[in-house]
């Protein structure tokens, strides 16, 4: 048997079988054998758990954030993105503001479920969206801008926020595919970007739920062994 004990949350020690990318019950002989490491051992409870949430995923909805420097707005980004199933996010940062250092407990661990992909220009980011089919809509109260409710997000979508103080830039504006607003009546008529960028993640999580999108898997078989083999390792 292994000789590795894994403790629950109470302090009580783990005497059960373990899996090793997703094969329960493989002792340490056999594991050595095929080539398997006892850095991927987790739980077979703990590896349900990845299963479901990874086939929630949605790999057709993600979210861009553009010089974001306060690091509790950009982990609140990313809870939201792990809360409503989003599977990665991007980041813009073209020098004008470096990307702020992510504290643990203000991300709570969720950037280590959101894959976070960095560019150093909008063009960049959106030509590696749109190479992989995505719409891309910005924030911004401007005369063009069409309510959030309004949006197909059932499409592949990348919805776009900016920095706090000077909002989405021009240049992301003119190369995007629309811009979007979230209706409000109140005498501020302003959110801070998490809380919009929550707004329509949960806007956009609604609608998939009605046609059934958290239901099927949006990866091949292939993809999701893939996945599943890299979350068992993190």
């Amino acid at each position: 048997m292994i000789p590795m004990l894994l403790g629950h949350t109470d302090g009580s020690a783990y005497a059960g079988p373990f899996v090793f990318r997703g094969i329960p019950n493989v002792d340490r002989q056999s594991a050595s054998a095929t080539g398997f490491h006892e850095e991927y051992m987790i739980t077979p409870e703990r590896a349900a758990k990845l299963d479901a949430v990874l086939a929630k995923r949605q790999s057709t909805l993600t979210v861009v954030f553009e010089n974001v420097h306060d690091p509790h707005n950009v982990s609140a980004v990313i809870r939201s993105c792990d809360a409503v199933g989003v599977l990665e996010a991007h980041g813009v940062y073209d020098g004008r503001q470096a990307f702020p250092k992510l504290g643990a407990k203000s991300s709570a661990s969720a950037r280590k479920w959101v894959d976070l992909h960095m560019h150093d220009s909008i063009s960049a980011c959106y030509e590696n969206l749109r190479a992989r089919g995505f719409r891309i809509y910005t924030t911004h109260m401007s005369s063009d801008a069409v309510s959030l409710y309004e949006l197909d997000l059932t499409q592949p979508v990348a919805l776009v926020f900016g920095n706090e103080h000077d909002g989405v830039s021009d240049e992301a504006r003119e190369l995007a595919d629309g811009n979007f607003l979230i209706p409000q009546v109140g005498v501020v008529q302003s959110l801070n970007i998490s809380v919009a960028c929550a707004v329509s993640l949960y806007e956009a999580m609604r609608q998939r739920l009605a046609k059934g999108m958290y239901s099927e898997r949006q990866f091949s078989d292939a993809e999701f062994e893939r996945l599943r083999h890299d979350w068992y390792m993190r």
